[in-house]
Order: structure tokens, then C-alpha cells, then sequence
């Protein structure tokens, strides 16, 4: 099933850990052996498992919120004030924007979902909604070495 999804937050209800859990209903006549080896026939409408799936920390910070601002209040700094940053914000207005170039760059920024909020939590966006997700590179990462002619 779909996860249920909180209006508020966007994200999944139950979501801690950034991890929460959907119901899978098993096809009907499906024959499963639990641990104990105990058999059990699924007719479809009981939980078979809960599958864990990814969630996000969010606190109430709206990304449509801080693109509009960064699109026509950018260059007061209010973008950076809303988002925590109440230094860069105040250095923005002081400076009209970096004369409209820190303005640009930062709406730039805030759209590719490059600068969140000051508290490390994420923007809140529709469930379904356009989101960006980034790959990194860790000592867990397979590198296929390469083979030069």
C-alpha cells in the first residue's frame, strides 16, 4: 500500500529515524513459513510484513515558500532570513543583493535544493512532488577501476 502521508509535514505518519513503515498485504494464496515453521495461507487481507521505507526530517519549512521568496524578496535577504541565516540575510540587504548577483545565485541555490534550512532538516514538498536527492560517494561505494588503451 501507499504510505499515509501527513499534510503537514508531506512526509509519512510515523517517520522516526528516518525510517518509516507501510503494510504489504501478500497475494491471495500465498503460503508463507514463519520462523517457527508454522505454515499460513494469505487471503489478501491480512498484513503479511511492514516494509520499511525512507523519510525526511522536516521543520515547517516550505520550499515553495523559499523559492518565492528568493525569487521577489531575494535581494533584501528575507530568503536567507527564512531560512535561518539571519547574518546573510542582513548582509543581502545591506548590499542590495551583492548588487543582485548573491541574489541570483542564491536563488539558483535554493531551487536545486542546495541550501536548506540552518537547522539540517529538509524542505517540506509534496509528497509526489518534484524533489532532488543526492548521490554520494562513501568507502562503501563500488569504483570499477579503469582501464586505459
Amino acid at each position: 500500500d501507499d504510505p499515509k502521508i501527513d499534510n503537514s509535514t508531506q512526509e509519512p505518519m510515523n517517520c522516526t529515524n528516518h525510517t518509516a513503515y507501510v503494510q504489504c498485504l501478500p497475494a491471495p494464496n500465498i503460503t508463507c513459513k514463519d520462523h517457527l515453521g508454522i505454515e499460513k495461507v494469505f487471503t489478501g487481507n491480512e498484513v503479511g510484513f511492514y516494509k520499511p521505507i525512507a523519510c525526511r526530517n522536516v521543520n515547517g519549512y516550505s520550499y515553495k515558500v523559499a523559492v518565492a521568496l528568493s525569487l521577489f524578496l531575494g535581494w533584501l535577504g528575507a530568503d536567507r532570513f527564512y531560512l535561518g541565516y539571519p547574518a546573510l540575510g542582513l548582509l543581502k540587504f545591506c548590499t542590495v543583493g551583492f548588487c543582485g548577483i548573491g541574489s541570483l545565485i542564491d536563488f539558483i541555490l535554493i531551487s536545486m535544493q542546495i541550501v536548506g534550512p540552518s537547522d539540517g532538516s529538509s524542505y517540506i514538498i509534496d509528497y509526489y512532488g518534484a524533489r532532488l536527492t543526492r548521490l554520494t560517494i562513501t568507502n562503501a561505494t563500488f569504483r570499477k577501476m579503469q582501464t586505459y588503451p
